[in-house]
């Protein structure tokens, strides 16, 4: 069989935390994976770089947990949550289930890292290579036109999973013409996200600290190098008032919190700016279209403040996986027909594990999120909270779960 004929368990678009889980946890268990990724690795990311205690976790059975440790990231014991008036309100790392320490750690070492192991689990990997077009039979997506340094090569598959993040760029695909909706999408976000590796700054050790002021929030921890990470979100409106210059944005909204200001007055950026505008946050479409899922970003967006966008993004990698484990003899048998039964059961099952796993812990951010953005609130809300240990790791820990079940052993519960 020719190379653009095989047939492949998976293809998986995008090389982050959600696509490497989704594709080293397949490959672990004996499927054929392809991962492709547009993006050299290692590369800057938008992030806030925080990786709480329970993905350590998800790295063991990943088996790269040794990998990120040597990798000279930062111990992180703490977050603190600075109202704009500098009141704060602390949550100690080990409060989020899974004990010990959080990780400061960049996006650029972490996902390397991840890409490498998949890399040595059977996972055919792709880089600078782009998603071009879905591969279609009938309605049922059949896999992914890649456009590669050697050429365009057709990749069919049993299941392709879209683990592309915010962008979405499998999704839209079969949502809505791709202009038409990044035209709207641009017309509606009001939010606009910065991050930059800055030095000079004197932020607590050991500690991530998460600041409130009118319009947004951001959140500044150490990682490896000496190097603070600083990731924020501002209103829309008040980046075109400051021009769109991330440093006027820092200075001028971000100061505005009183920690903020006092912890950024001597910070330098070593590092290029990115940027990306926010269309929004919660739950998307798990299921575009029949032969398709999304993972990580692509599935739900939570907000960065709560720390687990990194712990989502892995959880619902290997939540997939585990999924298309146990249908995948199934959807092999129906290679050969036009019948979409065999993912149809596949995709019901992902979505009520999915909703099952995360809908309460969305939906919670979603109530905190409305806090978030009002600085009385915001402040009122800390001052509460921090007459309450038991109320603040109750919190805390509704913004994660118990702790993930095989699929297994969640079916024989029923």
């Amino acid at each position: 069989m020719s190379e653009p004929e095989r047939i492949y368990d998976a293809v998986v678009v995008g090389g982050g935390p959600a696509g490497a889980s989704v594709a080293i946890h397949l490959a672990k268990g004996g499927a054929r994976v392809l991962l492709a990724e547009q993006k050299k690795f290692p590369r800057a990311k938008l992030c806030g770089e925080f990786i709480s205690p329970e993905c350590l976790l998800h790295f063991e059975r990943l088996g790269v947990a040794d990998s990120m440790l040597a990798a000279g990231g930062t111990s992180l014991n703490e977050t603190i949550f600075y109202s704009r008036k500098g009141a704060g309100l602390n949550v100690p790392s080990e409060w989020f289930g899974a004990g010990g320490a959080a990780l400061g750690l960049s996006r650029a070492e972490m996902d390397a890292r991840l890409l490498a192991r998949a890399r040595e689990s059977g996972v055919e990997v792709l880089e600078e290579t782009q998603a071009a077009a879905l591969l279609f039979e009938g309605e049922r997506v059949r896999g992914v036109r890649l456009k590669t340094g050697a050429g365009v090569r057709e990749a069919r598959a049993h299941v392709s999973i879209d683990a592309t993040g915010r962008s979405r760029s499998l999704a839209r695909r079969v949502e809505g013409s791709n202009r038409g909706e990044s035209s709207e999408r641009k017309k509606r976000a009001r939010l606009v996200a910065f991050k930059a590796h800055l030095e000079g700054t004197s932020g607590a050790a050991g500690c991530c600290e998460i600041y409130f002021y009118p319009g947004g929030y951001g959140g500044l921890n150490s990682v490896e190098g000496g190097l603070s990470n600083l990731c924020f979100i501002a209103a829309a409106r008040d980046v075109r008032a400051c021009g769109g210059n991330p440093e006027r944005v820092m200075r001028e909204i971000v100061a505005t919190n009183r920690r903020a200001a006092a912890t950024l007055e001597g910070a330098r950026a070593q590092s290029e700016w990115l940027a990306v505008s926010l269309d929004g946050f919660g739950r998307r479409r798990l299921a575009p279209a029949s032969g398709l899922l999304a993972v990580g970003d692509a599935a739900s967006f939570i907000d960065p403040f709560t720390g687990s966008g990194m712990l989502m993004a892995l959880e619902s990698g290997e939540l997939a996986a585990q999924v298309i484990s146990r249908h995948l003899s199934a959807l092999r048998l129906s290679a050969t027909s036009r019948s979409n039964a065999a993912f149809q059961t596949l995709a019901d099952g992902y979505r009520a594990l999915y909703g099952e796993r995360f809908n309460a812990r969305l939906r919670v951010c979603s109530l905190l999120r409305r806090a978030v953005f009002v600085p009385r609130l915001a402040e009122a809300g800390i001052r509460v909270l921090s007459a309450s240990s038991r109320a603040r790791r109750r919190l805390a820990r509704a913004t994660r779960s118990k702790g993930m079940r095989s699929l297994d052993e969640r079916m024989s519960d029923k």
